[in-house]
């Protein structure tokens, strides 16, 4: 008989068993064994909030296969994902497998590698149930919420709604900053723009500060047309240069949302893509000549701290690659916020000399990108800072027969040791507008080459990006890291908020269940509320905490806000513009709206009860039937598919999975139709024609 290893992903198996050798079987849970039935609350909120779990439907055979396996084996160990959630998992096994809670059946791996699994083997312990309270607490929390939320605000704004206690926050976020948008006042101010022509025959730009009575700041064009003609003629004399050094200190190792905000801003990377990829690389890759190994250490963490053993690694790799004058004089550590979960490391590469062209052929894309990504992060992060030289020049402009003068600056840099910078860049360097100056000596007469003045306004504050709401959310104390991906991609899909290239709007819908929460359901969308929810969730982690407390002391005053939202809206509804059509009811010429059914939108009269009319909504795409010439529209199959028809069906029988487009037909003139592969196909059989679509660039794709 032989030990047997639950792990969480089939991903794992082969490597661990390839560590582990002879006398041990894993097998994978295939994540969740076990949860809250989604038919209804399941949550006992008169027993103390008792959760009333069951088998996830189809994971019955597993489960029976898994009992099996440990009625077989010579002792378990389980070894799910070294997190709260991997912590309830194993919970769950153990409830299932009716494993002994008491023993040190539970091991965890900070890396898929040799020695990662063998420190996680080496130092077996029980399950921490203050961990497993805290995912239940979550768990719980979030299961009140959308169940006791979702059916009133689906009967006030639009059937199938949901609302969240942590998804709602981070839209409202998202509506704020567009209501801010909205009510901001651009002010107008110039900017007078010089550029020069130094004794060395160099030309480099400066801009006007201000005059002999200090700095002057420009507002309008009279203003500034007024200082052009005041400096028609002057004179240029550099007054004064001021020479420096500054320091530049690379960024910390990757947490969960830095790596995140990072591979968004860099990449163009949606969270969701960014996890699946660090997932594959944490689990391990088939690399060449070395075999299936774990990449990089657990990607769901918030702590900055990092082993001396991959330190070391890390250290000598520098040395080797770039000399010691690359190390700084003393090492560098990293403090982790006061709120983070230190059981893990930063996100790290396993092996600093796995570099990733090393790698990169054993790489799928995205796993070769972000594997580059944290594996240069990590190492600058340990690197010598970079010094530049920076240089700052006063200009004076005086014109004959005039009083006064006029003071312009320039401002630039030199690298003077590239330090860390050799291996990364900061992203926000390349906003950095200062750039190298030519030599400059105090007394030197410069030429001008042009002058002009430039209208500006100032900017509202920016749309959220992915990056940016990521960091929005983890500075305000919102949620997990781990949670990040998952929140944005439900507000999505739900379409309360939509991505136009990189940037993120409030729908319609969106606004109006923000508008909704805050006027009766306050705290839920409350930045500090929800952020204390999740310092007590922490606390509970950590066995400061009592969790059922925690659970009465929310759930008390949710349910008397949640009636009192009752009974003041008993008979209003909330109509959305998105929802109201042009078309009249046939039946009382009331214009109809859309509604939302148990298969999808269909129009509705709203003088229900009075009018009970309904029908289909037909929505038309822009292209011609290419039998009939009538409209093409969509259309849903019994499965709830996407396809494309003719409007004048039963009498035109035409339809196609392929997408309607706009484009036209070169041969003969019909609508063209997208299908897989991006070629554009008429679909017209006689005459046949295709082309490859356009493709579009790198960045727009990476965009959207």
């Amino acid at each position: 008989m032989s030990k047997l290893i639950i792990v969480e992903s089939p991903t794992k198996v082969k490597t661990i068993k390839k560590y582990l050798g002879s006398g041990y079987e894993v097998t994978a849970s295939m994540g969740h064994v076990r949860d809250l039935p989604a038919a209804r609350l399941s949550v006992d909120v008169k027993n103390d909030f008792a959760p009333k779990y069951s088998v996830i439907k189809g994971k019955e055979k597993l489960v029976k296969e898994l009992q099996e396996k440990v009625a077989n084996s010579d002792g378990v160990l389980l070894a799910t994902d070294p997190d709260r959630e991997g912590e309830a998992i194993s919970w769950h096994l153990a409830t299932l497998l009716d494993l002994d809670m008491s023993e040190t059946n539970r091991v965890t791996f900070n890396e898929i590698t040799k020695t990662g699994v063998a420190n996680g083997m080496a130092n077996p312990r029980s399950i921490d149930m203050d961990l497993v309270n805290a995912q239940q607490a979550r768990r719980i929390l979030d299961r009140l919420v959308g169940y006791r939320l979702s059916p009133f605000i689906s009967q006030k704004i639009r059937r199938g709604l949901s609302a969240g206690r942590v998804q709602s926050v981070a839209v409202k976020l998202i509506v704020d900053r567009e209501n801010e948008i909205r009510a901001f006042n651009p002010e107008e101010y110039w900017t007078l723009d010089a550029k020069f022509l130094a004794p060395c025959r160099k030309s480099f730009s400066a801009s006007f500060y201000g005059d002999e009575t200090g700095k002057v700041k420009i507002t309008n064009k009279e203003q500034a047309d007024s200082y052009l003609s005041r400096l028609d003629g002057a004179s240029y004399t550099i007054t004064s240069i001021k020479k420096g050094t500054r320091k530049k200190n690379p960024a910390p190792p990757f947490i969960t949302s830095t790596l995140q905000q990072e591979a968004s801003r860099r990449m163009g990377f949606q969270a969701q893509r960014t996890m699946k990829a660090a997932q594959e690389l944490y689990e391990g890759v088939d690399i060449a000549g070395i075999g299936t190994t774990g990449l990089i250490t657990y990607m769901r963490t918030d702590s900055l701290r990092i082993s001396e053993e991959a330190r070391a690694a890390a250290n000598q790799y520098i040395t080797d690659t770039f000399g010691e004058k690359y190390l700084p004089e003393k090492p560098r550590y990293y403090k982790s916020r006061n709120n983070a979960q230190d059981g893990h490391e930063a996100i790290r590469p396993t092996n600093p000399a796995l570099t990733p062209e090393r790698v990169k052929a054993s790489l799928t894309s995205d796993q070769y990108k972000l594997y580059s990504l944290i594996w240069k992060r990590f190492i600058a992060s340990l690197m010598a800072s970079c010094v530049q030289n920076t240089v700052k020049a006063e200009i004076q402009a005086v014109t004959e027969g005039k009083d006064g003068y006029c003071v312009f600056t320039a401002a630039g840099y030199s690298i003077k040791f590239d330090g860390y910078t050799v291996i990364y860049e900061d992203s926000s360097d390349d906003e950095d507008s200062d750039g190298k100056l030519p030599e400059l000596n105090v007394n030197d007469k410069l030429k001008l080459k042009e002058l002009k003045g430039n209208q500006h306004f100032t900017q509202p504050p920016a749309r959220f990006t992915e990056a940016t709401l990521i960091k929005a959310l983890e500075e305000n104390g919102i949620g997990r890291p781990s949670t990040y991906a998952t929140i944005i991609t439900t507000i999505v899909k739900r379409e309360y908020i939509k991505r136009q290239q990189k940037q993120l709007y409030p729908t319609e819908l969106g606004e109006a269940i923000t508008t909704l929460l805050k006027d009766k359901f306050p705290k839920i969308v409350n930045t500090k509320f929800t952020a204390g929810m999740e310092t007590q969730l922490d606390e509970v982690g950590e066995g400061n905490a009592d969790y059922i407390a925690m659970l009465h002391e929310f759930y008390d005053d949710f349910e008397k806000t949640l009636s009192k939202a009752k009974a003041d809206m008993k008979d209003v509804k909330v109509q959305l513009k998105e929802d109201q059509t042009d078309i009249p009811c046939e039946k009382c010429g009331r214009m109809m709206v859309i509604k939302t059914g148990r298969f999808g939108k269909f129009l509705a009269c709203p003088g229900y009860p009075d009018c009970k009319n309904a029908k289909p909504l037909v929505m038309k795409t822009e292209a011609k039937c290419p039998k009939c010439g009538g409209e093409v529209i969509e259309k849903k199959s019994k499965r709830g598919y996407t396809f494309f028809g003719c409007g004048n069906w039963p009498e035109c029988d035409f339809m196609t999975w392929d997408k309607p487009t706009d484009d036209k037909c070169p041969k003969c003139g019909k609508s063209l139709f997208k299908r897989k592969g991006g070629v554009l196909a008429c679909l017209d059989e006689k005459c046949g024609f295709e082309k490859k679509a356009e493709r579009k660039s790198k960045k727009k794709t990476e965009e959207e």
